[in-house]
């Protein structure tokens, strides 16, 4: 930009376009007040280049600056137009300030005969984008229903943006529906149209469902290209089925489909982070027999893989090769990787660049090799590199991580004089190394820091405020800043509300902390994890009634319960003297069809004894034992159990304390009375036999061999 700027103050004469190459450029390297001074030199405003500022700015969340420009335009005499609009709303949606730019959009919708612009079809599309993009599932939905209405429905290439929205939030089954609406509405879909399927069904990260994507190509539906071919791999790759993605390579060369460098860094990349180097080599000299030359990308995945295996200084030795040899510095790590690295023309092609760097960086500053980690940043500048926001952010956690705030703030310091502007990951990385040491006001500071230069705290910045005041006992303030965050459009997440709930049960203020839980589901929605939480904080304390009911509601909405502490609710009812809570728990749960844990059963059983009654306890015995059963793979259920059920992911994941419990010398005593009540009561079920332990004649080993 320097010298663009200096051939720009030697030209003898300038016109509109002149100005607006030199205002663009400024503002695509993220220095939009240096373009606005461009803006200022003109002779007369111009609306071209004040559309490309006020993106800018939009872009580098200076929204104030952007809504300063706007007025200016107005005041000056220039409308801005439908152009200005959708440039405000997609760099504010790129931002991530989605409902700022929905605003804007809204405006347009509403006040369109009070002068402003009427949304066209960029604008939809490009807010469709943003609601997606930000997994604003339902906003996006009603918009596409007001396209639908408004004809702004009717191009392909609008299809795929909802498509594309769908499968990013894992709606894939309305995503297929989604195509055929577009076969009735005769609109054709295209090779993106269908690759965005096969990628999402592919993410998916389900064997069946890639199978699924294979079928969906050999229909005929689609004629598959590179890029599906490529998502098939990448599916295959990530869950280390090497011969599925061989399978698939052989495949393509069959229909024709040749592999390009992006498909055989994928199959890289899969190779070297799951440690597979010997097949990595194997996949090297195949590249080397089709052809292929490695690229500086080829290069960064292998020095990746390196440094994700434990040879970060044969990275490096790597790295300061490529600068004299290209990728021919890889054939020092066998014959494999030099008969794909001697093409003559690889040392102009294959130089490392920022990500190179950033991955050395990176690994340094994970073992904490901060001084060699600073010598390759100033490597990288001296090579004419200039480090970005995530090198520094690498150093800036690297020091929290150690405590070493001072430095990290240091690091910030230093990246500014750099003229390379902190984001709101770099004041959060910061933050949260001030949160590890309970420095409330630090992290005020660093906020106020923040607002100072345009950068909006988000969710991530709040909560690091909010736990640090309650790990220092400071609900009362830590309180208050779910007001601000809402009145900030910042929408509190299940962290928010976790952290405060916690809080106010290690008080004992329980009500507040109903309150909060309460908030947390209309902010949230409906949430296995808010049930899971709460359920959890409230029987830490003992209040088991409360637990009982919070989970009884998440049974009654088909609420996964593995990761409930259900029994530790029953043993706290039965050993608190509730044990009808407990009886009427464990009842709902059997009429629910969950299935649990049998050792569950146990302090009903007992408590139920206790107390006389004998027919409660020998019908939750047989159903124990039932149960206990169907855990060790013999079903006594009669009850079908469905691939995909809850009783199927039980069976499946759940670790069961039921054989630790037949193990402990507590509990020996015990399951032998039941094992006693259950012959008498309802005769010889299972062919139970007693075996008795060495060395321990109070211990005995149930065998159900029936």
């Amino acid at each position: 930009m320097e010298l663009a700027q200096r051939v720009f103050d030697a030209m003898p004469a300038r016109n509109d376009f002149s100005f607006g190459i030199l205002a663009r450029g400024y503002c695509r390297g993220g220095r939009s007040f240096d373009a606005l001074k461009v803006l200022d030199r003109m002779p007369s405003i111009n609306l071209v280049v004040c559309n490309t500022v006020v993106a800018g700015f939009c872009r580098e969340g200076q929204v104030e600056e952007a809504e300063r420009l706007v007025e200016r335009m107005r005041s000056q005499g220039l409308a801005p137009n439908v152009v200005t609009f959708n440039a405000r709303i997609s760099a504010l949606c790129k931002a991530g300030r989605v409902l700022d730019a929905y605003r804007i959009f809204k405006d347009m919708q509403e006040e369109w005969q009070q002068g402003l612009p009427k949304p066209d079809q960029v604008t939809f599309d490009v807010m469709l984008s943003g609601f997606c993009d930000a997994g604003f599932v339902d906003e996006a939905r009603v918009l596409v229903d007001i396209m639908r209405c408004g004809g702004f429905l009717r191009r392909v290439e609008s299809y795929n943006r909802w498509l594309a929205g769908l499968v990013r939030n894992g709606s894939i089954g309305e995503a297929q529906e989604l195509l055929r609406e577009m076969a009735h509405e005769g609109i054709q879909p295209n090779s993106y149209t269908y690759n965005i399927i096969v990628s999402g069904l592919c993410k998916e990260g389900k064997a069946f469902d890639v199978r699924r994507v294979e079928d969906f190509i050999r229909s005929g539906v689609m004629t598959p290209d590179v890029v599906t071919y490529t998502s098939l791999l990448h599916a295959y790759c990530s869950k280390g089925n090497t011969a599925a993605a061989n399978r698939v390579l052989d495949e393509m060369a069959q229909k024709g489909c040749a592999p390009n460098s992006f498909t055989y860094n994928v199959l890289l990349q899969s190779l070297w982070r799951a440690g597979r180097i010997t097949e990595a080599e194997s996949l090297l000299e195949r590249i080397g027999v089709k052809g292929y030359n490695l690229d500086t990308a080829s290069c960064n995945i292998i020095i990746d893989g390196l440094c994700r295996n434990s040879r970060l200084d044969v990275a490096m030795g790597i790295v300061d090769g490529m600068w004299q040899e290209g990728s021919a510095a890889l054939g020092r790590l066998g014959n494999s990787f030099l008969s794909v690295a001697s093409d003559s023309s690889s040392k102009q092609r294959c130089l490392p660049d920022r990500i190179t760097y950033s991955i050395l960086i990176s690994a340094l500053c994970k073992e904490g090799r901060f001084d060699e980690a600073k010598k390759k940043l100033l490597e990288m500048i001296v090579k004419d590199i200039s480090p970005d926001s995530v090198i520094y952010d690498t150093f800036i956690h690297g020091y929290c991580k150690l405590g070493k705030t001072s430095l990290a703030i240091k690091v910030l310091r230093d990246m500014e004089k750099k003229g390379c502007n902190p984001s709101i990951r770099t004041y959060n990385l910061l933050i949260r190394g001030f949160e590890e040491k309970h420095k409330s006001d630090e992290i005020i500071n660093l906020m106020s820091e923040m607002k100072d230069k345009g950068i909006s705290p988000n969710a991530m910045t709040y909560n690091s405020l909010i736990k640090s005041f309650c790990e220092r006992g400071m609900v009362n303030k830590a309180m208050p800043l779910l007001d601000e965050m809402l009145q900030n459009e910042i929408v509190p997440n299940i962290t928010s509300f976790h952290l405060l709930i916690m809080a106010f049960c290690k008080i004992a203020d329980f009500p507040s902390a109903q309150m909060l839980f309460d908030a947390a589901l209309r902010t949230c929605g409906q949430k296995e994890m808010l049930f899971c939480l709460m359920c959890t904080e409230v029987s830490t304390y003992g209040r088991w009634i409360e637990a009982k009911n919070i989970l009884e509601s998440a049974l009654e909405m088909r609420i996964s319960i593995q990761s409930f502490p259900y029994k530790q609710i029953i043993a706290g009812l039965c050993e608190a003297g509730e044990v009808d809570h407990a009886h009427s728990l464990l009842k709902l749960l059997i009429a629910k069809g969950y299935a649990f844990d049998p050792a569950a059963f146990m302090p009903v059983v007992d408590a139920l004894t206790n107390k006389g009654k004998k027919q409660d306890a020998d019908m939750l015995s047989e159903k124990m034992m039932e149960m206990a059963n169907f855990n060790d793979g013999l079903a006594t259920d009669s009850r079908k159990i469905t691939p995909g059920s809850r009783r199927h992911e039980h069976a499946k994941n759940g670790q069961s304390d039921w054989r630790a419990l037949l193990h402990r010398d507590d509990s020996a005593r015990t399951i032998m009375k039941i094992m006693k009540r259950v012959r008498t009561g309802w005769g010889q079920r299972g062919n139970v036999y007693e075996h008795k332990q060495q060395q321990n004649d109070d211990f005995y080993v149930l065998e159900n061999t029936g």
